[in-house]
């Protein structure tokens, strides 16, 4: 499994519209080949950054997405600048381990 984070450290006044983002495009990314799940991590304070957690059956998934048309469309129409303080950034894994309650 290969998993993004792609940390997004959104302006407070801001918040709303980037979540809007998202639930205007429930459903989609799931049409993608390997997509596995998504969360859309709130921070619980105002120096963490949203994280937008993706998980893909492998990287060449990940890859595929990223070249494709619904990516754009997903990306097109960003906020303004001025929605974003400094620090954002994508961080890509290979999941090595995993563990998951049973009876969940």
């Amino acid at each position: 499994m290969y998993v993004v984070a792609n940390r997004v450290p959104v302006v407070t006044e801001w918040a709303e519209k980037f979540e809007e983002r998202f639930r205007n495009r429930v459903g989609q990314i799931d049409q993608q080949p390997g997509f596995l799940s998504m969360q859309i991590l709130r921070p619980a304070d105002d120096d963490s950054p949203y994280v937008v957690l993706t998980a893909w059956k492998d990287k060449a998934a990940f890859e595929s997405w990223v070249g494709s048309e619904d990516f754009r469309l997903a990306h097109q129409n960003p906020l303004p600048k001025e929605a974003y303080r400094e620090g954002g950034r994508l961080e890509r894994h290979e999941v090595v381990i995993e563990a998951i309650a049973s009876g969940s």
